[in-house]
């Protein structure tokens, strides 16, 4: 039997270095620091979430035939009277996995099972991508398979290097595949472990390391995507599932990630389409920015417990006021203790607003501004001598433009000279400040301040580090068309998760049929 060995979470330096290109990663295959880059006996609590409750079959779905929950575990099962004419899966639907490390318990009765990772939902429970792969007999339970794609990537007992035009290269052995396979206990419980990290893959039974893969193929590999369960078509078989933990790591290789939080529907026809809107600026950022990856949640919040842990930043596009989603429960305590880690806050329209005594103080520490009710004004109307700030990554490849929307202005804002740049101002009409006194209306003192410039869009690096972000536009959906005000929000997102904006900035095309997609329906 082969010994554990000891895992590293970051690559060795000379592996980052060599597995660009073929002839410097075959000098780097044989090297001393592959041993570092291997097993470990079992993972350190900290950090890990139960994404199954051991009671019922929540924020996972299959077809219910097939999957339910008995004794504190899932259960997949096939029969003789029931069978499944081809591969079914149970999807977990809380959220995508990018890079993270998963453990759980496994015991199978029967044919083959397997976890898929960063996978692809093809619709009626069929899931293609990576594999975990165990099964009842002695040659799959360990290696990496890509279910309805390449196949075997990696078999058990091996290390594998995958390069850009998909050449596999093999490291030393981690052992062989017989030896391995005693470490597994055939119809009892087994421990299983997946840690991904940008393209290094690895699967761990029983704490040993079983397989080992580098997938860097250029449009083969995947850096995000679903969880799943298999049952495997063929005889009947049962597998059963318990302890389901999943632990976010923060991304290699210089890659940041944005989580957006898409509010609930309000308003009417093409008004707060905050899902439509997320739903187009991510596209937008996977077009333009492939070093960020996102990951949307709709609805107000998200229903998986590890939606932030491994964020970059975090973007806000909801309601606002009393009803904004971080007012709810304990989730102001929850963003503050993420923001005074560095990660990024931005908001959006409606959701730059708090109230004054509940948000207000965070809202300032975290972006730097925030709509104050009986202090802001929140009018309807049309850009007029804007300006953009000069010098600043957020406004590059931004022009001054001119949109009508529902632009708040009079912000309340940190004392001058704690490091907020105005990104975008402009000089609203007089009319405009002349509505009677109300929380969101008037006030003596935007009244008494005609003519002056307001700030509608504004950038804060904390002291401490983490960036944050406020824009007031976009109430009506039709303003993503704008290409300079999409491109300012491409930026600003971009920027707010720490990554640095090019010259010409992120530049996209949007055609009017994806504009009107994904409306909230009325």
């Amino acid at each position: 039997m082969t010994a554990p060995e000891v895992s590293g979470v970051i690559l060795p330096h000379c592996i980052v270095r060599c597995i660009r290109t073929v002839a410097p990663l075959l000098a780097c295959l044989g090297c001393s620091c592959w041993p570092m880059f291997g097993a470990a006996t079992r993972a350190d609590d900290e950090g890990f979430v139960p994404i199954f409750d051991g009671e019922s079959l929540t924020g996972w779905e299959g077809k219910p035939e097939f999957w339910r929950v008995e004794g504190g575990a899932i259960v997949g099962q096939t029969t003789a009277e029931h069978p499944t004419p081809g591969n079914t899966f149970l999807i977990w639907r809380a959220g995508l996995v990018d890079d993270f490390s998963l453990e759980l318990d496994y015991r199978l009765t029967g044919g083959n099972s397997g976890i898929q990772y960063r996978s692809r939902d093809e619709g009626e429970f069929v899931v293609g991508g990576y594999q975990a792969d165990f099964e009842s007999g002695v040659r799959y339970s360990g290696i990496l398979y890509d279910e309805r794609g390449r196949g075997i990537l990696c078999d058990r007992g091996g290390r594998v290097a995958i390069t850009a035009d998909g050449t596999k290269t093999a490291g030393p052995p981690i052992g062989d595949t017989a030896s391995l396979q005693e470490v597994i206990k055939p119809e009892a419980w087994n421990a299983y472990r997946i840690v991904a990290q940008g393209p290094k893959l690895q699967h761990f039974i029983n704490g040993q390391l079983m397989s080992e893969t580098i997938d860097e193929q250029a449009g083969k590999r995947v850096q995000q995507g679903i969880l799943a369960f298999q049952i495997h078509a063929g005889p009947p078989m049962k597998v059963e599932f318990k302890n389901v933990r999943l632990k976010r790591i923060r991304l290699a290789e210089g890659r940041k990630k944005l989580v957006l939080v898409a509010g609930r529907a309000s308003h009417g026809p093409g008004e707060h389409e905050h899902r439509a809107g997320c739903l187009l600026i991510r596209k937008c950022l996977a077009d333009s920015c492939p070093d960020l990856i996102t990951e949307l949640y709709e609805g107000g919040w998200p229903a998986d417990p590890t939606a932030f842990d491994n964020a970059d930043a975090i973007f806000f596009f909801a309601d606002g006021g009393q009803g904004h989603p971080v007012l709810q429960r304990n989730r102001l305590a929850q963003i503050d203790a993420l923001a005074k880690r560095g990660v990024g806050i931005a908001c959006l329209h409606y959701a730059v607003e708090v109230p004054a005594e509940k948000g207000g103080p965070e809202f300032l520490n975290w972006i730097g501004g925030y709509f104050e009710p009986h202090w802001s004004v929140n009018p309807h109307w049309r850009l007029a001598a804007t300006e953009l700030a000069a010098d600043h990554p957020i406004t590059r490849g931004v022009a001054p433009f001119t949109t009508d929307d529902e632009w708040y202005y009079h912000m309340r804002f940190r004392e001058p000279g704690d490091a907020v740049t105005a990104i975008l101002s402009a000089v609203p009409p007089d009319s405009t400040r002349a509505a009677p006194d109300g929380p969101h209306s008037n006030n003596p003192t935007v009244r008494g301040a005609k003519g002056a410039r307001e700030v509608l869009a504004w950038a804060y690096e904390r002291p401490g580090g983490g960036r944050g972000f406020g824009c007031t536009g976009a109430h009506f959906h039709r303003n993503w068309a704008n290409d300079d005000f999409r491109t300012l929000m491409l930026n600003a997102l971009a920027w707010t998760a720490g990554l640095e904006i090019p010259t010409e900035g992120l530049t996209t095309t949007v055609t009017p049929e994806e504009v009107a997609a994904n409306l909230d329906p009325k």
